[in-house]
C-alpha cells in the first residue's frame, strides 16, 4: 500500500545510543525538539532545533524530504525515491504492539551515508542513522520494539538508568608539572560512597567536540573522563605528537584512581590519533588500565604516519600537522584541504619549510621532526611496539579495509599477537576511517549488512565485561570478525589472520617488458626458472599521482605509465577468497643511493578496470631495519620484505589478480630524491633506473592468505 501518513506534525521519540533524548516533530518550516534535562532526565519544553546541535541523524534533511518519504510506495525489494535516493529491503523486526503481533520492515539507504527507514504496513514509523558512536533514531511512540533500537535491550547490557552530573573541569598535573584540562562526568543518582569504573578519552581535537557523545557512558553507569592532550584546546604545554602520550596516559590514570568516586578500574576509548593515545597508554603497563577499545588507530610514526615505511609522509600527515599548527584548536579547513591546496603543498620545497610557505608560520612538530631525519631515541619513544612487552590489558581493535590508518591497526594487532595478550579481539569491516558509515564506496557495492546496528553495543559490552565484570560472553566469542568484500558477508575466525588461511605465494614473471598494463608481466603459482628482469626509469619530478587514500581507486590510468611494472594473472576459473595480513617479497636494484618501492594488489575485472585492494610504500635504506639504515650500492640486488595492508576479498571467476611495483605515490609520501641526503632539506633529485628481478634465483612474489573454499 502507499504510505499516506502526513509526517509533518507527527511526534517522534528521539534516542541516541539507546538513551532517550527527547521528542522531535517536524513543522513545514522547522524541526522542533523537546530536549531532556541532561542531569535530571526530566522532559523540557520544545524549541526549534539548535542549528549547532551535534547530532549524526540529519534531522533538517529529513524534514526537507518528508513529503517525498510519505508519498513513496514502500513495496518490493528496491525503492527509488523522487529525489533519486535508493533504498533496499533489509531486515525485519517482530513484536507484539498493543496485544497484536506486528512485523516491521527496515529499508537500507544505498550510495550515501546510511539514513535508514523503518516502515509498518507501508507507513514510516522511524528514521535512523547508524554510526560509530551508536544508532541515532527517531520513532513514533510505542513502536520502539519494531526498530533496531532493540539492540540496546540485551539483558546483560548496561542500561541508561542515570542522568549526568558534570563535575566541571580539572587541571591535572603531569609528572613534569604541565597541567591538562580534564572534564569528569558521573552518573547522577548514584548512592553516596558508591565506587565507579571510569572510561577515559584523551583527545587532540578539543574535548568539547564530542562531549555529548561520550557523556552517554555516564548515562549507563560509568564515570567518564575527557581530556585535552598537552598543547591542545585548554591544556597547558606543547603538542609533540606521539611523544608524551604514554606517560601522560599513565599519570592521568593515576589521578583517576585517586578520586573518591573511583573503584580503581579504568578503561580507555580512542579512534585515529585518540586510538594511538589509547594504545600508547596500554604500553605504559599501568595495572589499573583494565580495558581498551581502539578504533582505526594511528600507528607509530615509521609505520603509519610521519615516516610511513621509512619515507616522509606527504599529504595525510602534512595536512593534519598544519591543521594543528595555527592555534591550540584544530583548523579543520586546513586539515581537510580546503584552505591549503594539497597539490601545492606536496610540491613545495624544501620540505622542512612547507609550513611557512603554506600557512605563513612554522610548525613546531614539523620543525622538530626535521631535526630527526633518522630513527633515533626520539622516534623510539614514539613507537609503541618498543614497549609491547608491557601490554596486558584486554584490547578490542576495530578498523576496516578502507581505513587510511590500517597500517597502524595491523601494527597494533601484530604487537598483541607477538606478546599473546589475553582477551584481544578484532573486528574489521568494509569501512573507512570513519567506520560503519555507508554500504557503497568508490563504485564498490557491499551488502546491506556492511553497516551494522550493534557497533557501539559491542564497545559497551567490552567495557561491561572488563570494567564491571558482567559475564556477557564477549570474551568467549571468536577472536576475529571480518567482512568479505565481493562475497559480501561477515565471517569469524579464532584469530587474525584467520587460522584457516593458507599463505599462498603468487610469483612475478615475464619476458622483460612488464612496463605498464600493456606489457608482458605475469603473475602465477610457480616461479619461472628463466624470467628476464624488468627495468623502468624513476624520475622524482614525475611521481605517480594516485589519490593517496585507502579507497577502491581504479588504477587503470596509472597503470598505463611506463614507470609502473605490472604483473597480472590469468582469468580465474573459480572464485578466490583472501583474508588477512598481506606481504610481498621483491628482489630489486637501483642506480641510486636510495629509493622507494610502492607495491599494490588490485582486482582486474573483465572491462579492464583495476581496483586497488592493498598497497604500501617502503624506503630502501631501511631494508635491514630502522636502526640500521644503509645506502644502496648502485646496481646491487637487494631483498625487500614488504608489509601490505590487510583485506578480506573475493575475486570472482573471470577476474584477474594484479600486482604492481613502482617508486612513488606523491600523496602518500614525498618522492624520494634517490640521493640518500636528508629528505627534509634535500632540493636536488637524481633520475634512476630501477630493476626488478623474478627468476629462480630471485623469486619475487606476493603472499596472499587464501581461504579454502567451503
Amino acid at each position: 500500500m502507499t504510505g499516506t501518513t502526513n509526517l509533518h506534525n507527527s511526534l517522534f521519540n528521539f534516542y541516541c545510543s539507546g538513551v532517550y533524548s527527547g521528542r522531535i516533530y517536524f513543522t513545514d518550516q522547522e524541526v522542533m525538539h523537546a530536549k531532556v534535562d541532561t542531569r535530571r532526565r526530566t522532559q523540557m519544553q520544545e524549541n526549534k532545533l539548535d542549528p549547532g546541535a551535534k547530532y549524526v541523524l540529519p534531522l533538517a534533511k529529513i524534514r526537507e524530504k518528508l513529503d517525498v518519504y510519505s508519498q513513496t510506495e514502500w513495496v518490493g525489494e528496491e525503492v527509488v525515491l523522487a529525489t533519486g535516493d535508493v533504498y533496499q529491503r533489509h531486515i525485519q523486526y517482530h513484536a507484539e504492539i498493543q496485544g497484536v503481533q506486528r512485523t516491521s520492515q527496515v529499508w537500507a539507504l544505498r550510495t550515501d551515508t546510511a539514513l535508514d527507514i523503518v516502515t509498518l504496513d507501508g507507513e514510516i514509523i522511524a528514521f535512523l542513522a547508524p554510526n560509530r558512536y551508536g544508532i541515532e533514531l527517531i520513532v513514533k511512540e510505542g513502536y520502539e520494539k519494531l526498530t533496531p533500537l532493540t539492540v540496546y535491550d540485551e539483558p546483560l547490557l548496561s542500561q541508561p538508568e542515570y542522568g549526568v552530573n558534570d563535575l566541571g573541569t580539572y587541571l591535572i598535573p603531569m609528572r613534569d608539572g604541565v597541567r591538562l584540562a580534564t572534564d569528569v562526568f558521573l552518573p547522577e543518582g548514584i548512592q553516596p560512597g558508591f565506587k565507579l569504573p571510569a572510561i577515559l578519552v584523551r583527545t587532540c581535537y578539543d574535548r568539547n567536540g564530542k562531549k555529548e557523545i561520550f557523556m552517554r557512558w555516564a548515562n549507563k553507569g560509568y564515570a567518564v573522563v575527557s581530556q585535552d592532550v598537552r598543547g591542545r584546546a585548554d591544556s597547558e604545554g606543547e603538542l609533540i605528537p606521539f611523544y608524551n602520550e604514554r606517560d601522560d596516559g599513565y599519570d592521568t590514570i593515576d589521578w583517576i584512581i585517586a578520586q573518591e568516586w573511583s573503584d580503581g578500574k579504568v578503561g580507555m576509548w580512542g579512534a585515529s590519533y585518540l586510538g594511538y593515545v589509547a594504545v600508547a597508554a596500554a604500553t605504559s603497563g599501568h595495572p589499573n588500565l583494565k580495558a581498551v577499545v581502539d578504533e582505526v588507530n594511528v600507528g607509530s610514526p615509521f609505520v603509519d604516519t610521519a615516516r610511513k615505511g621509512g619515507t616522509l609522509c606527504s599529504w595525510p600527515l602534512l595536512s593534519w600537522t598544519l591543521g594543528q599548527s595555527v592555534g591550540t584548536r584544530t583548523d579543520f579547513d586546513i586539515f581537510g584541504g580546503i584552505t591549503v591546496n594539497p597539490e601545492a603543498a606536496v610540491d613545495a620545497r624544501p620540505i622542512k619549510d612547507i609550513p611557512q610557505q603554506m600557512i605563513g608560520r612554522s610548525s613546531g612538530p614539523w620543525e622538530l621532526w626535521s631535526q630527526h631525519p633518522e630513527y633515533d631515541g626520539f622516534w623510539k619513544n614514539c613507537t609503541f611496539t618498543e614497549r609491547g612487552d608491557q601490554v596486558r590489558v584486554p584490547m578490542y581493535v576495530i578498523s576496516g579495509w578502507y581505513d587510511g590508518d590500517s597500517p597502524g591497526v595491523s601494527e597494533t594487532w601484530r604487537m598483541l599477537t607477538e606478546y599473546d595478550v589475553p582477551n584481544r579481539k578484532i573486528r574489521l569491516g568494509a569501512w573507512e576511517h570513519g567506520p560503519n558509515r555507508a554500504r557503497d564506496l568508490g563504485g564498490v557495492a557491499f551488502g546491506n549488512d556492511a553497516v551494522v546496528y550493534d557497533y557501539d553495543v559491542s564497545v559497551l559490552r567490552w567495557f561491561d565485561r572488563f570494567l564491571k565484570d558482567i559475564p556477557n560472553g564477549i570474551d568467549l566469542e571468536p577472536r576475529a570478525a571480518y567482512y568479505v568484500v565481493g562475497e559480501n558477508r561477515w565471517r569469524t575466525s579464532e584469530d587474525w589472520t584467520p587460522v584457516e588461511a593458507v599463505i599462498t605465494p603468487f610469483y612475478l614473471g615475464g619476458d622483460g617488458r612488464a612496463n605498464s598494463s600493456l606489457g608482458d608481466g605475469r603473475l602465477g603459482p610457480q616461479p619461472k626458472e628463466v624470467s628476464p628482469a624488468d627495468t623502468y626509469i624513476y624520475n622524482p619530478a614525475e611521481p605517480v599521482d594516485d589519490s593517496g587514500e585507502r579507497e577502491p581507486e581504479n588504477m587503470r590510468r596509472h597503470e598505463l605509465r611506463s614507470d609502473i611494472v605490472v604483473y597480472t594473472s590469468e582469468p580465474l576459473l573459480k572464485k578466490l577468497t583472501i583474508a588477512g595480513e598481506l606481504s610481498a617479497v621483491i628482489y630489486a636494484a637501483s642506480t641510486g643511493l636510495d629509493t622507494d618501492w610502492v607495491v599494490t594488489l588490485s582486482d582486474v575485472n573483465k572491462e579492464g578496470d583495476s581496483v586497488r585492494l592493498s598497497n604500501y610504500i617502503v624506503r630502501a635504506k631501511y631494508r635491514h631495519g630502522l636502526e640500521n639504515p644503509q645506502l644502496l650500492v648502485p646496481g646491487q640486488v637487494e631483498k625487500y620484505d614488504i608489509f601490505m595492508q590487510n583485506i578480506a576479498y573475493t575475486f570472482v571467476p573471470g577476474h584477474r589478480i594484479r600486482f604492481t611495483v613502482t617508486s612513488s605515490s606523491k600523496f602518500v609520501a614525498f618522492p624520494n630524491t634517490n640521493t640518500g641526503n636528508n629528505p627534509y632539506a634535500d632540493t636536488e633529485a637524481v633520475i634512476v633506473q630501477q630493476t626488478l628481478y623474478h627468476d629462480s634465483q630471485y623469486p619475487s612474489h606476493i603472499l596472499l592468505p587464501v581461504i579454502p573454499s567451503v
